[in-house]
């Protein structure tokens, strides 16, 4: 199973950050965190490695129209699903509020399982659009091009689409150990007819991409009965 995916939730309202906070975090799909003003969700954003992979958003700041902060975040090159949240839902709030960057707009009071459900499919959007780029040790990576940049020299290097289904899975599960049955059933699916072998041969034709030294491998590592991505090389290009 994939690492819980970062959510930021912005929102001056203490009940409902903490119903989100505690809610999101339940099954571990999700690893939300909160803010209640935007000074405070600028800071997180800028922060040292900070990641967050969606933000939800809160129209009425203490501090901020939230639709003015999202037209700032979009302005500032932050490409990652925003969803707003709002007590007013007429349709002048809703076109204002996509307007702004917005890619979802959720009306007060709203259920959870609703929320959980946008969430989800503006992240499957965003993967697979071609504003999702995550830095892999030297390289910049698309999926949607599924391609490599080298930020060094520009070398591009291009991957097969299971190398590059790979590659998003174990980034994704955050540096931590993938087990080789479960990167099978996610890359190929429920596939008797695959085995491990066809994923060894796979690892082994990436990493004769991607390692600066094939026989040194220092990206994409052995371990645990699966693989990893080294997570100190790991980080995401905004």
């Amino acid at each position: 199973m994939a690492s819980p995916r970062p959510i930021l939730i912005i929102d001056d309202d203490a009940a409902v950050r903490e119903t989100l906070l505690e809610q999101l975090a339940l099954d571990g799909e999700f690893a939300p965190a909160a803010a209640d003003c935007a000074k405070a969700a600028s800071a997180m954003l800028d922060g040292e490695n900070a990641r967050f992979d969606a933000i939800v958003l809160d129209i009425g700041l203490p501090d901020a129209d939230g639709r003015e902060y999202c037209a700032q975040l979009r302005r500032s090159g932050i490409s990652i699903p925003i969803i707003m949240l709002t007590g007013a839902d007429a349709e002048q709030d809703v076109v204002r509020g996509l307007d702004s960057g917005a890619n979802d707009y959720i009306a007060k009071p709203f259920r959870l399982n609703e929320l959980v459900a946008r969430l989800r499919a503006q992240l499957r959007v965003f993967d697979s659009s071609e504003h999702a780029v995550f830095t892999i040790g030297p390289y910049l990576f698309r999926p949607a091009t599924k391609q490599l940049v080298e930020n060094a020299s520009g070398r591009k290097i291009r991957l097969t689409e299971k190398e590059a289904a790979i590659l998003k899975f174990l980034y994704r599960a955050g540096g931590k150990p993938v087990p080789r049955q479960t990167l099978l059933n996610e890359v190929w699916g429920y596939n008797s007819a695959v085995t491990t072998h066809t994923l060894e041969t796979h690892i082994y034709r990436l990493r004769q991409k991607i390692e600066p030294t094939p026989n040194d491998t220092r990206l994409l590592l052995t371990e645990g009965g699966g693989y990893r991505l080294e997570i100190k090389a790991m980080e995401v290009a905004a």
